[in-house]
């Protein structure tokens, strides 16, 4: 199974999806782009009665003033005219022939309102048209005196306004309404985001950093800010009267242990007794250990540390053990990103585990195994026994505070605390951990932590 990387303090947690940002934005935008295309429909279903009337109203005029002019000049002047009206104002008159090729005028609503208005306002006859033997244009049918004539002039005079303007205008509305939608997404969004990285650096023990503004102007908003404020203000609390037991708990009991141990050497005298005894206390100041451990604080410092260093630090407490022997196969450049003292802390306990519950049934000695592998940009370190393992049911319980297994319970040592000790480590370390059973026996545990880059040979880094 592939290592999943905790998060820790290298990035947020992420999912798949669209951010809360991007759906404001486009519910937005279908809202404003829905109302704006209504709108726009609007605005020309009622212009258009009125554009085809006075579309009809002005192509009646021109032919009017055609036809009176044709029907007041003699016919020595009417070529002339026929000649002027051509040239100064583009419109020609030529004579309708029954074999002329004609491509009808628009059939949508708006061409036939303007075409029954010209019938009317010019008697029968009266025809539109788009071409007349293939020559584009506005072209008019009508008569003067029994005699069928066409006026041909530009269309562009009578279109409605379009083409370029419009896509002007769309373009420029759309753009400030999509402009309008990320302002209002963005400004509905903030406080939720100031609230999510608030929260996160809560859940990192970041408490002094984690306070919202309390001076914004919206109740809602400021009744949320001002209750996570007295909350990360009561956790603060908490975690300081936690150091402040913590502290005690450690002056409190081990000096009087310690004091008992002393009396113990001094006043018993029975050899294997005080052996016992002092046994005892150990045990007892191991697991009072153990508690301080797993209820300090996650917060550290991030360093580049040397790996073959720190877990070679590790193993002095082990080298005088006569039931553990660790092999180390580690490259000696790995550097990974961690604190030194909680990365030590993690390698101890799990060489404790392994050598408490890891032994081979047949020597009754845990032969351990340290390896290292680079997985840009991450380095996993496998730490693995060759013991009886565990059940397959029981893996994902070993990391739970006080679980112990089937082989551990019979251990009074045990706390049930080192693996999850372990665990929280790594996760306040950004890495993440992994228990799995090796094929040819034993437990294998293996941990991610991030790789130290050379650019991360710097200041330290706060997690």
């Amino acid at each position: 199974m592939p290592l999943t990387p905790h998060p820790g303090v290298f990035a947020l947690p992420t999912r798949a999806g669209v951010s809360l940002f991007w759906r404001t934005f486009f519910l937005l935008a279908v809202l404003l782009l829905g109302s704006m295309a209504a709108w726009l429909q609007t605005i020309r279903a009622m212009e258009s009665e009125p554009r085809a009337l006075q579309t009809a109203q002005e192509i009646a005029s021109l032919v009017n003033l055609s036809r009176a002019a044709l029907v007041h000049s003699d016919a020595i002047n009417r070529v002339s005219l026929i000649k002027t009206m051509t040239e100064q104002e583009g419109v020609r008159i030529l004579p309708r022939e029954p074999g002329d090729t004609v491509d009808p005028f628009d059939s949508d609503a708006s061409g036939q309102r303007i075409t029954r208005e010209l019938v009317a306002l010019l008697g029968p006859g009266t025809e539109l048209a788009n071409q007349v033997n293939k020559q584009e244009g506005l072209w008019i049918g009508f008569t003067i005196d029994g005699d069928r004539y066409w006026l041909r002039t530009d269309r562009a005079r009578f279109n409605r306004t379009g083409g370029p303007t419009w896509i002007i205008w769309l373009m420029t509305v759309t753009a400030l309404s999509l402009a309008g939608a990320a302002l209002i997404a963005r400004l509905i969004n903030r406080p939720l985001k100031q609230l999510s990285l608030a929260a996160f650096r809560v859940r990192e023990g970041d408490l002094d950093a984690s306070t919202l503004d309390e001076s914004v102007t919206t109740p809602e908003i400021l009744a949320v800010n001002s209750g996570f404020n007295r909350m990360t203000r009561k956790l603060a609390k908490v975690e300081h009267d936690r150091a402040i037991m913590l502290a005690g708990i450690s002056h409190d009991l081990r000096t009087p242990l310690a004091r008992l141990r002393l009396e113990t050497e001094l006043s018993v005298a029975d050899p294997q007794a005080r052996g016992h005894m002092a046994s005892d206390i150990a045990q007892i100041d191991a697991i009072i250990e153990k508690f301080l451990d797993y209820a300090r604080p996650g917060r550290v410092t991030m360093v580049p540390v040397l790996l073959r260093s720190a877990i070679e630090g590790s193993l002095y407490a082990f080298d005088q053990q006569d039931d553990i022997r660790v092999q180390v196969n580690l490259p000696d450049d790995l550097m990974v990103l961690a604190e030194e003292v909680e990365l030590g802390r993690v390698i101890s306990n799990l060489l404790e585990n392994a050598r408490r519950y890891g032994r081979s049934m047949d020597t009754g000695v845990a032969q351990v195994e340290i390896s290292a592998r680079a997985n840009a940009p991450w380095i996993t370190v496998e730490v693995r026994d060759h013991g009886a393992g565990v059940s397959f049911d029981q893996l994902a319980q070993l990391t739970q505070p006080f679980y112990r297994g089937d082989v551990a319970r019979t251990d009074a040592r045990g706390t049930g605390l080192g693996l999850a000790i372990v665990e929280k480590t790594l996760s306040s370390l950004g890495g993440s951990l992994q228990l799995a059973n090796a094929s040819d026996g034993g437990l294998r545990v293996s941990f991610m932590l991030k790789r130290a880059l050379p650019s991360d040979i710097q200041p330290p880094i706060v997690a």
